[in-house]
């Protein structure tokens, strides 16, 4: 798991080393170097989409802010800047700052996006909103639209669709399965956390992803 965390292993990469008997093989091997080089050849081939990349939950611990009562949007955005290097460390590869509170206008009106990023893996913008209490339909809308507006106005030739991420306090899992969030590749939401979780909570959100990688798996297959 050190490792996994070390080198921001998505849970599909991760689930691959493990069923390549990837620590097995580099424990017995005299060439550590060339096992681990081949290893990471296997990773970089991975698929490379928005989905792989975004985090859910977002471990926010390192904010030093209180993990009960209420939370101003404001100051969760203010406390991110002061420790940027360790939100863009818990990101995940290949995220650069570009803006916080960045405007984007319309001929009529003006709004203003929490932060962005551009991953320089993914080729894309990263929008992100900030919702301290819990996600709504409104919030999915809202970000849906900025993602629209910034691929019109601000995407480059090259740069590919941009992502938005809602990161929130709380998700309700039914809006996530009756919205766009439930097949876009584009929208995003994670919650995040302000205290780290327990290893039974932790034990549970691993055996959710293994779940969710075999159904995939399963899916690949059938077709």
């Amino acid at each position: 798991m050190n490792e996994a965390a070390t080198q921001n292993w998505s849970a599909r990469a991760l689930d691959r080393q493990i069923n390549t008997l990837y620590f097995e093989r580099l424990l017995l091997s005299s060439d550590k170097a060339s096992v681990t080089a081949e290893a990471n050849t296997n990773i970089d081939a991975l698929p490379q989409t928005p989905r792989e990349f975004v985090r859910d939950p977002v471990l926010l611990e390192f904010l030093g802010l209180p993990g009960t009562g209420k939370l101003l949007e404001s100051k969760l955005e203010q406390a991110l800047m002061d420790k940027l290097q360790g939100f863009l460390l818990e990101l995940g590869k290949g995220f650069a700052f570009v803006a916080r509170q960045q405007r984007i206008s319309t001929d009529t009106k003006d709004f203003y996006i929490d932060l962005v990023f551009y991953n320089y893996l993914l080729k894309c913008f990263v929008l992100i909103d900030l919702k301290a209490g819990e996600l709504t339909h409104q919030d999915v809308g809202q970000m849906d639209m900025y993602v629209r507006m910034y691929d019109d106005l601000r995407r480059g030739p090259d740069d590919n669709p941009t992502v938005g991420i809602l990161l929130c306090g709380h998700k309700d899992q039914a809006l996530v399965r009756y919205s766009v969030l439930n097949d876009s590749e584009q929208i995003f939401a994670s919650k995040y956390r302000l205290v780290l979780p327990t290893e039974d909570e932790l034990r549970a959100e691993i055996a959710r992803e293994r779940e969710a990688i075999e159904d995939e798996n399963r899916n690949e297959d059938a077709e």
